[in-house]
């Protein structure tokens, strides 16, 4: 059984594919099936790190990016996506997969064009509210199309509504495991204060640095601050942040990352008593999974077309709360964070909210499915 994972260029594309992997190896084994071979077919490994983990073939397919905006890289990008279908569809002859999961973005359009052209079954997911085009594009002859939220049906065309299902967003496992002990220990953390996780996103924020680093001397004199900065701005805010806090005597309190590893990231999920993070969906998923409190800073309208609404759909629960970009400034952060971390029953009503918005199970059942679809188009009689 060979299946094929492709999809856009950043982690809320990558690692729903890894926790699927994990789940279709689980799967495998718990029936005494081979282990299936597993390919990933994107621009970019992302996580090369993971994918050997997983036992996982990166095979590169190029894919031009259309932007929402004027940029002559949009008239470029079209040449890009047509030699990169051209490249997938003779990648998928010789591979011959039995089935294709994708996960949308831009880096999942050859391939899916390829699939199409030769007939191989793809199933597409949809993490956000309002489906992007790619998985718009890839909805036309999916067989399955898995999403995240009920409102985003209305977005499809009625005639492939009948393939939809809300599974949910796929989490690798191991971040469902909280630390039963010892994780603010080797986070060294001040076990009197407070924790606030600080999420950018896969390649950090350079405006949530911004605020948080303007707030950065009034923040760390009653919490601890795990900040996760972005591989690419790392330097400059470690740099700016020594300056800042060379005076003050909780300088310790703060904890900057470029990024935080899976291990990392679920020692810092388990210690956190508020999280400040952009609304993709697969943050607000993990958030939602581990139960925390959440202040989502979603990416404005003009750049990204999903995040403000994810982010007040999970408001509406009452686990989280939405600070716009364009209106926060350092002094209303702060006192949101003071108001979630100094008063117990907003933070556990936060807490009880978050809990059965997300589907701890989303991996599995979407495993399952390729399984049985690989099975029969592997197995037509």
């Amino acid at each position: 059984m060979k299946i094929a994972f492709t999809g856009g260029v950043t982690g809320g594309h990558f690692y729903p594919h890894i926790a699927v992997a994990e789940e279709l190896r689980c799967i495998a084994a718990e029936n005494h099936l081979l282990d299936p071979t597993l390919y990933y077919l994107a621009p970019t490994p992302f996580d090369e790190k993971a994918l050997f983990e997983n036992n996982i073939q990166y095979v590169r397919i190029p894919a031009g990016k259309t932007r929402r905006y004027f940029s002559l890289e949009n008239f470029t990008g079209i040449f890009t996506t047509l030699y990169g279908t051209l490249r997938a569809f003779f990648t998928l002859f010789r591979m011959v997969p039995d089935v294709i999961f994708s996960k949308g973005g831009f880096g999942s359009v050859p391939v899916v064009l390829a699939a199409r052209l030769m007939r191989i079954p793809v199933v597409a997911h949809e993490s956000d509210s309002k489906p992007g085009r790619a998985t718009l594009l890839a909805a036309k002859s999916a067989e399955r199309i898995a999403i995240t939220f009920d409102s985003s049906i209305q977005y499809f065309p009625k005639k492939v509504q009948g393939k939809i299902a809300r599974t949910g967003i796929p989490v690798r496992a191991r971040l469902m495991e909280p630390y039963a002990e010892g994780a603010a220990e080797k986070l060294s953390l001040d076990p009197t204060a407070p924790t606030v996780l600080i999420l950018g996103g896969s390649s950090g924020s350079t405006r949530i640095n911004e605020i948080i680093l303007a707030a950065l001397s009034d923040l760390v004199q009653y919490a601890n601050l795990i900040h996760q900065t972005g591989k690419e701005n790392f330097e400059d805010v470690s740099a700016r942040s020594r300056v800042i806090l060379k005076n003050v005597a909780e300088v310790a309190r703060y904890r900057a990352f470029p990024y935080l590893t899976q291990e990392s990231l679920r020692r810092a999920y388990t210690v956190a008593d508020v999280i400040v993070s952009r609304a993709g969906a697969t943050a607000i998923t993990e958030i939602s999974l581990a139960k925390k409190p959440a202040i989502l800073i979603p990416i404005p309208e003009a750049v990204s077309h999903d995040q403000k609404t994810n982010a007040y759909s999970y408001a509406r629960t009452g686990a989280a709360v939405v600070l716009e970009e364009e209106n926060m400034t350092p002094h209303i952060l702060v006192s949101e964070i003071r108001r979630i971390t100094s008063n117990p029953e907003v933070a556990e009503r936060m807490r009880q909210s978050a809990e059965g918005f997300a589907n701890p199970h989303a991996a599995r059942i979407i495993a399952e499915e390729l399984i049985r679809i690989a099975h029969s188009h592997s197995n037509p009689l």
